[in-house]
């Protein structure tokens, strides 16, 4: 592997990074034998599906395929890929069933669905050209998927494929989940199969009443419009049902949701004992009730009703046993804690609880009545592996070396894939016994570490904010401080709520822009200011109703705990960030103009009011009561105060932050007469791909540095 003593723009602009083309998407086989997963064997973005036997060791490439390093994607493929945030190709997903004999496994690859049964080959099914979302059955004998926005099911052994629902057509869908669901709300699911695979809970969502926002393809030699129905801050979501349907086919049944109409369906899932359930948020996002269904008559039945201020976050680790008892999680307390509900839904106990969060459940042993769980209770920065008992106790640390691990158990429960890394080592994978001893590397590569490559790793500190909060920071140095000299500084800033990004991980230190400042002689820091996640609420909600104030103060608090550092020009001070990072670098330039002399903004919010429903008024709150608040937080209210260079960088093609947002500005700085120097990727979305447009916005954002700070 290279030494990056003298890293190249070329590098700085490449994907993958370095030391992180690892195993992704780690799973164990249903029957426990095998560790499956995707991987590039050449170290490209081109994954295929691979699977490592426990007993033998062996390894095996189960897709084996000529996968296209740059495949024609279908648009609703492309907007899938953006809304999860995946830069990878050839195979980006695959789902076993869960209760097949073979096993049975399904493979969504270049427009088609593929299936290998047993230790038969993959095989293509026949009429899934375009198929959406695709799932098979628990059973393993059918697999359900979205066509033409219609769900359809085809049984595996053959016959053709039937559509279950009707009425569909432009703004109204049967099976996907809309657009806020997909890209706020985490959940990408539209359909849920029975346990029993008899039945299927869909969402209809009608957006025909939303107005069309238009996204023009200007970069092609023949222009085209795409047709988004995307709603705004303060105006209609789509109007969502919840039914279910028969695999068989047949009428369906619609779920009583309430009498609210305008709402948001968070979570379904359906109990052991048949029944479905559904969360479901209010239009305010400060009420979350968890709801059973009479599967026969669509009642409903309230189970579980909390109110949080100042909003509600969302999880995904509320378990239903065959107990009937419900593993619930809340952030009640301030923090987000695991709690256990009787079948009626009321609290039987707490199952952790203190000023440290909850940040996934992974498992739940309910024969010995434990679940396992990753948290912060050691560090923030790091993830570690917990187990409680259901019936209350020790909680008890599994994993144990400093850093961030990501864990799979295995389905009996003896064992557990750790993916695990630090600022110093790249991402290994092993395979370990509930005791923490090591049962088998799976994979690791020895020379990717911050030393072998020639990196310096970023340093993790601590500073106190004007108010007495305490701030974790990352920090980029070149490798040999000149005594007596006085380096340029940087602020590589995200900012933003729902977000952490100083972590003890490898991430952190090949982000190769920060490395190459650093070795260009700059200082890069990162501080999570307050409105960032996994600090609990008071600290996340400290924002709330008024985006950009305390992130920008938090972000010149920490300018000025390096301004104390000996090595820091205290005059040459820039900031750069992308997305809300972008929103913060406009924030920072105009509300703290005697501190930040150059900006680099990708992508920004610059209007709340032009951002969609789920994500604003979680955090700002309802657009008619806050209108100030809404203005107070939009760049153009302080465009009078620059003085700073600004580089405004944005994709034309941008569906989620659109590219008005920095036409706006762009009207705003002209009338304010404030000058601006502009980046345009005519055909990028929000996360830019092509890798020579990646090249030369990295040449140009670092040449802006030079050449102004």
């Amino acid at each position: 592997m290279a030494n990056l003593k003298n890293i190249l723009i070329e590098e700085v602009a490449r994907f993958p990074r370095l030391g992180t083309t690892v195993p992704r998407q780690l799973k164990f086989t249903p029957d426990g034998r095998k560790v499956t997963y995707l991987f590039s064997a050449d170290g490209t973005l081109v994954q295929q599906l691979w699977a490592y036997d426990l007993q033998t060791g062996e390894r095996e490439q189960l897709t084996g395929l000529n996968l296209a390093a740059s495949p024609t994607l279908s648009r609703d493929e492309e907007l899938r890929r953006e809304r999860n945030r995946v830069r990878e190709l050839g195979v980006t997903s695959y789902q076993f069933a869960e209760n097949a004999q073979p096993l049975a496994l399904l493979v969504p690859l270049e427009g088609w669905l593929y299936l290998k049964q047993g230790d038969n080959p993959l095989t293509r099914l026949e009429g899934t050209q375009g198929a959406q979302d695709a799932r098979l059955s628990p059973s393993g004998t059918r697999v359900a998927f979205v066509l033409n926005d219609e769900l359809q099911v085809l049984d595996v052994q053959g016959g053709p494929v039937r559509t279950l629902t009707t009425g569909a057509g432009t703004g109204l869908t049967n099976g996907l989940a809309e657009y806020v669901a997909q890209e706020e709300m985490g959940r990408a699911e539209g359909f849920w199969w029975s346990e029993d695979s008899s039945r299927l809970a869909y969402v209809q969502a009608d957006s025909r009443h939303i107005p069309v926002y238009p996204v023009v393809h200007q970069g092609q030699a023949n222009p085209e419009v795409e047709e988004h129905r995307y709603p705004f801050t303060g105006q209609a979501n789509a109007h969502v049902r919840l039914g279910i349907v028969a695999a068989g086919g047949g009428p369906t049944t619609w779920l009583n949701l309430g009498d609210e109409a305008d709402i948001y369906l968070a979570r379904v899932a359906w109990r052991p004992d048949g029944s479905l359930t559904a969360q479901i948020e209010s239009r305010d996002q400060r009420t979350l009730t968890l709801l059973a269904f009479d599967a026969q008559t669509g009642a409903a039945t309230t189970l579980i009703k909390e109110q949080t201020e100042p909003w509600v976050n969302l999880s995904y680790d509320t378990r239903f046993l065959k107990s009937g008892e419900i593993l619930w999680s809340s952030e009640k307390s301030g923090f987000r804690h695991l709690y256990l509900h009787d079948q009626q839904g009321q609290e039987i106990r707490a199952l952790t609880g203190g000023e440290w969060v909850v940040t996934g459940v992974v498992g739940l042993d309910e024969t010995r009545r434990i679940v396992y769980f990753m948290a912060t209770r050691e560090a923030v920065t790091e993830r570690h592996l917990y187990i409680v008992s259901l019936d209350g106790g020790e909680i008890r640390r599994i994993t144990q070396p400093s850093g961030w691990h990501e864990v799979v158990i295995s389905p009996d429960f003896s064992h557990f894939i750790d993916q695990f890394s630090s600022l110093n080592t790249a991402p290994a994978v092993n395979l370990l016994n509930l005791d923490a001893t090591l049962k088998a590397v799976i994979y690791e590569d020895k020379s990717a570490t911050a030393e072998s490559l020639g990196l310096c790793a970023p340093e993790l500190t601590t500073f106190q904010n004007r108010d007495g909060v305490t701030l974790q920071a990352a920090i980029y140095k070149p490798a040999e401080l000149v005594t007596g000299q006085r380096y340029p500084l940087i602020v590589a800033v995200y900012g933003g709520p729902h977000v952490q990004r100083v972590i003890n991980h490898w991430e952190l230190t090949v982000d190769m822009r920060a490395q190459y400042l650093a070795q260009q002689g700059y200082v890069v820091i990162k501080v999570d200011n307050r409105g960032s996640a996994n600090r609990g609420l008071a600290f996340e909600g400290a924002m709330a109703g008024n985006m950009g104030d305390l992130e920008v103060k938090d972000q010149v608090d920490g300018v000025n705990f390096m301004r104390q550092q000996p090595y820091i020009n205290p005059e040459r001070v820039g900031v750069y960030g992308w997305s809300y990072g972008g929103y913060l670098t406009c924030m920072c330039l105009m509300r703290a103009p005697e501190v930040f002399k150059v900006g680099v903004a990708g992508a920004p919010v610059t209007h709340w009011d032009g951002y969609d429903t789920h994500y604003t008024e979680r955090y700002m709150g309802l657009l008619e009561p806050n209108s100030a608040g809404y203005q107070i937080s939009s760049v153009m209210a302080h465009v009078e105060n620059l003085q700073a260079r600004l580089l405004l960088v944005h994709g034309m093609v941008d569906e989620n932050v659109h590219f008005r947002h920095t036409a706006r500005l762009i009207v705003a700085l002209t009338n304010a007469q404030k000058p601006y120097d502009l980046l345009l990727y005519p055909e990028e979305r929000h996360m830019p791909r092509h890798p020579k447009g990646l090249e030369y916005m990295e040449r140009r954002i670092i040449a802006y540095f030079e050449n102004h700070l």
